[in-house]
């Protein structure tokens, strides 16, 4: 018998759970219409993942079962696979240890799957293993349940486990298939980073081989904060052949026909940087619309990385919801003016320019003898952030800090000045993928979008005359290689020097990454695309004197 699955790609937002109960409702009935057996969502899909403390608020769990018991009355004719939270009686949970008032002590949480058809809820899989590494902190709120079972739906035997359970070897998966599963779905909740596509399609064909059986991935998609979820589910039978793959970073229901049987697919081998441009997009999307904003401010110099911060938030929002705001000071070059106004008018962008001359002469003229070198340098950005922020009040916008993963990571930034907004949407990215990203938001458009000579342009922040980041850095050439064995390959400095990097230049950069610390803290949260982000996966204490 062939089952017709309707697999949902849900994008919640976190906490809205009336709003995300009526689009899971609403995706119910386009499966019953589209004569879908069962209709399958991922992880968490009814409270948005991942919640944190607002677990810890009694009327919350309340309106999450409430919404639950509605989405099973409107299951009529169809079956449903949903991701929630579950509220158990029990004492000693260590999962509610912080609670404070809001849970009884004696409750326990569950990430849990709920099997429901025709108005019933019919079975029910708790999360095994709980994820509490880089972004994920699990075991602060649920309780980990092992209840290994498959369920009876449609003449076939379903296993069903969550997200992190299908990662583990021995985990369920592999027992469910010796209970006779035929098909195992695995609901996610897996956020983006690059490379993180090809790594899930090779642990689903290995999971299908190793185990005999139809293995259905149903990830979320949309963002969160930081966090990217860029959906792409898929299916892989048991020869470990891929029969079906869903659209990355796109809401939907898309049909999967399993009959035991599959035409195959190309299974993805090498990961597309379009994949981290959609990322971005999305995540600014996303954080701007579910913030209940619409429109963003950027400060435009001139340079790649306000103009890739412009070029992406008008393919996220649209040129109606971006405005550029051009700051000159007595040191701006001629240059700098021509290709911000050149930029703008690309983009198709409304652009301000407001000189801080005068305003650089007023603090000077306030301040004790004091506004030299490094003093001045960082007051023409803070007058910029203040404009900037006072501009976005007026209109009731956000604004969009262009800062880049090399900067942050030496501190080459100054803190309530380029700093400061409301999201970063490159911050994981290191100049040299700034100028790879530009290239391909470029190439990706009608016509380029950002000007040839802005991408080749040297870099500076230009905050005195004839400055350029090479005066202050090492080429991004070599300090971004050097940035990843710090912070991706989380190298020792022998180690590092002994791939060739000059012991100088790796005590340059050592220092200057520890010592900032204290402004990474204070950074807005930037969209995650790597393994290692800074924010929320990274925890490192601001004060410390520990050195490699």
């Amino acid at each position: 018998m062939t089952i017709k699955i309707g697999v949902v790609q849900l994008n919640p937002t976190v906490g809205a759970i009336s709003a995300n109960r009526d689009k899971i409702i609403r995706y119910i009935d386009e499966g019953r219409q589209r004569h879908c057996d069962l209709v399958v969502f991922p992880e968490l899909a009814l409270v948005g993942y991942s919640p944190l403390d607002l677990l810890w608020h009694r009327e919350f769990i309340q309106a999450a079962e409430a919404a639950l018991a509605e989405i099973v009355r409107s299951s009529t004719d169809i079956s449903v696979i949903l991701g929630t939270i579950e509220q158990r009686p029990g004492a000693g949970s260590t999962a509610n240890i912080y609670d404070l008032s809001s849970i009884h002590h004696d409750t326990r949480l569950y990430n849990t799957a709920f099997l429901i058809s025709d108005c019933m809820v019919i079975g029910k899989v708790c999360k095994i293993y709980l994820p509490s590494f880089d972004v994920f902190a699990e075991e602060r709120y649920f309780t980990s349940r092992e209840q290994i079972q498959v369920f009876d739906l449609h003449d076939k035997k379903i296993g069903i486990n969550i997200c992190e359970d299908l990662w583990h070897d021995g985990g369920p998966t592999g027992r469910q298939a010796d209970l006779g599963a035929d098909l195992v779905i695995n609901l996610s909740a897996s956020p983006f980073y690059r490379g993180k596509t090809v790594i899930r399609h090779r642990l689903g064909r290995r999971r299908a081989i190793e185990n005999g059986i139809f293995l259905l991935y149903v990830n979320l998609c949309g963002a969160q904060d930081e966090i990217v979820y860029d959906g792409g589910s898929f299916a892989y039978d048991d020869n470990g052949r891929l029969i079906f793959q869903s659209p990355y970073f796109t809401e939907g229901l898309t049909e999967f026909l399993y009959n035991g049987r599959g035409t195959p697919i190309t299974e993805p081998t090498v990961e597309p940087l379009e994949y981290v441009y959609q990322a971005i997009i999305l995540g600014i999307r996303d954080y701007v619309q579910k913030n209940n904003f619409t429109d963003v401010i950027i400060g435009l110099s001139g340079g790649i990385d306000s103009a890739l911060t412009a070029a992406l938030a008008v393919a996220a929002l649209g040129a109606e919801k971006v405005t550029a705001v051009f700051m000159p000071s007595d040191i701006t070059s001629a240059e700098s003016r021509i290709y911000t106004y050149e930029t703008a008018q690309r983009l198709g962008i409304e652009i301000l320019e407001i000189s801080i001359a005068e305003l650089m002469e007023r603090y000077q003229l306030s301040l004790p003898p004091i506004v030299t070198g490094i003093v001045a340098e960082n007051l023409q950005a803070r007058i910029r952030g203040n404009i900037l922020m006072a501009l976005a009040n007026s209109r009731g916008a956000l604004v969009l800090a262009p800062a880049n993963k090399s900067e942050i990571a030496v501190g080459y930034n100054t803190l309530y000045g380029d700093t400061v907004g409301a999201l970063a949407p490159i911050a994981d990215l290191y100049k040299t993928e700034v100028y790879q990203l530009a290239l391909l938001v470029n190439h990706l458009a009608s016509k380029p979008v950002i000007p040839h000579r802005v991408i080749t342009r040297a870099p500076s922040a230009e905050l005195r005359p004839n400055q350029l980041d090479e005066d202050d850095l090492p080429p991004y050439t070599i300090l971004d290689p050097l940035l990843k064995a710090i912070i991706e390959q989380a190298l020792t400095r022998q180690e590092i020097i002994a791939r060739g990097f000059s012991p100088l230049v790796v005590d340059h950069v050592l220092s200057a990454y520890h010592r900032s610390e204290y402004k990474r803290r204070q950074l807005p949260p930037g969209i995650k695309v790597s393994a290692r982000a800074f924010g929320i996966g990274r925890k490192m204490p601001i004060t410390y004197s520990y050195r490699d």
